[in-house]
């Protein structure tokens, strides 16, 4: 029998048992994954870690923000007046800027009324993971994609489908694919344009097409526009909201990209919906309903929201995106040096790409999360396994990294490889490097 400090018999506690939903959700957790890699470092390593498996530019002095963002917020902190609860859809005033902000591109007016701000975009994905999981209902996710989405419905018991994005076509949809997927429980599809984990950007006529199948199907597209104008090749941001008149969308987004503020936790939904079939269908009321019952963004970072999109300087932008640019360029150069990995797309957006791993190329490396694990342990250079989003023997790799690291770090990489290589081409391969 077991006894408690005092000699009483202890009571059978009945909690700590897991949570068979969180499990699941878990196992579709990017995070936790990086994190993982994280651990394999060899904490006596004097070299900086390069830090390639998740994006988080805010870390660096090339990707600081705005000086009238942080003016901005720093002024609504100490007025006094931003100490109060917000209401649920967020305070009017930044409610208003994000939809003037949004409307500058769309061939319509977003209604104040039809923007809901969030605790960053991922609360947004969880709100909208939420709101949908009605009974037997469910949404068609991309592969690869970010898998939060994933997590999010799991926790909701709400059904997920991948459909594939096509390599070989710079990662569009397959179309065909969403329509063998989809039945007549299909409420929802997801895009991410420009793209995480794939650094993409998708065209107006993809886009369109796009907009045309949701229509046939008679599903919203839910568009993350997150990372919207991180575009530096050859295609512009252009948001799914054009095509809103085709079929509902709901636009997804936020400051922490583009303002390279991921700290302060401000995002939106938006029905960018000219029809209006989301109001009618109260999907809106379900998404204020949600907001009622869960976090709140930061009430004075809402308040300093229209400030902050008023006064940043289009420079900021276009300096940030020449940083990022060369970036990519540094990126997709070094990956091409490295006979294991291939980059099927030069990254046009976003701060990811996604290269696959050749493991015939490679001695004693199992898969891309053993790759992982000992290229962190080895070089202290961190990548995200593509099992982590559905791709297995992929990487997702980060650009938005100081580019001087980032240039060592893809260095240490392609040493790794060589190092691991099958012995006879190993050997080829460093005589060629050497000469």
């Amino acid at each position: 029998m077991e006894l408690d400090c005092e000699g009483d018999e202890a009571s059978a506690w009945r909690f700590g048992a897991a949570s068979p939903v969180l499990t699941a959700a878990r196992s579709q957790s990017i995070r936790a994954m990086v994190y993982r890699v994280y651990d394999c470092l060899d904490r006596g390593d004097a070299r900086p870690v390069a830090p390639l498996g998740h994006g988080d530019p805010a870390a660096f002095a090339c990707f600081r923000t705005a000086p009238p963002a942080t003016d901005a917020v720093a002024a609504a902190a100490s007025s006094g007046v931003l100490n109060s609860y917000a209401p649920a859809a967020g305070l009017a005033e930044a409610c208003s800027a994000v939809a003037a902000l949004l409307s500058r591109e769309l061939p319509y007016e977003v209604s104040p009324r039809d923007v809901v701000l969030t605790a960053g975009c991922n609360h947004a994905v969880e709100i909208m993971m939420t709101v949908l999981a009605a009974p037997g209902a469910n949404v068609l996710l991309p592969r690869p994609g970010y898998p939060l989405y994933a997590s999010r419905a799991a926790l909701s018991g709400l059904e997920f489908r991948h459909f594939d994005l096509l390599p070989d076509k710079e990662w569009e949809v397959d179309l065909a694919g969403v329509a063998a997927l989809a039945d007549d429980n299909t409420v929802a599809m997801v895009i991410v344009s420009p793209n995480n984990p794939c650094g993409c950007v998708y065209s107006r006529h993809h886009l369109a097409q796009i907009a045309q199948t949701a229509r046939k199907l008679g599903i919203m597209v839910i568009s993350d526009e997150v990372y919207d104008h991180f575009a530096f090749g050859s295609k512009p941001f252009v948001p799914m909201g054009v095509f809103g008149e085709i079929a509902p969308v709901v636009t997804l987004g936020g400051i922490s990209k583009r303002w390279m503020v991921p700290g302060w936790r401000l995002g939106w939904i938006a029905a960018t919906d000219p029809n209006g079939i989301l109001r009618k269908k109260k999907v809106m009321d379900s998404i204020i309903d949600y907001r009622g019952i869960s976090v709140d963004p930061v009430t004075f970072v809402q308040g300093a929201l229209p400030h902050i999109i008023a006064n940043t300087d289009e420079a900021f932008f276009a300096n940030a995106m020449d940083v990022m640019r060369e970036a990519a360029e540094i990126c997709h150069e070094k990956l091409q040096e490295i006979e294991c990995i291939t980059c099927p797309h030069k990254p046009d957006g976003s701060m990811f790409v996604m290269a696959k791993l050749d493991l015939s190329r490679l001695d004693g490396i199992e898969d891309d999360v053993d790759f992982c694990s000992k290229l962190a342990k080895e070089e202290s250079v961190v990548m995200c396994p593509g099992s982590g989003l559905g791709m297995k023997n992929w990487l997702r790799i980060t650009f938005a990294v100081d580019p001087q690291l980032l240039e060592d770090g893809l260095e240490r990489t392609k040493r790794f490889c060589l190092r691991h290589a099958w012995q006879s081409q190993g050997d080829e391969l460093m005589n060629t490097s050497a000469s």
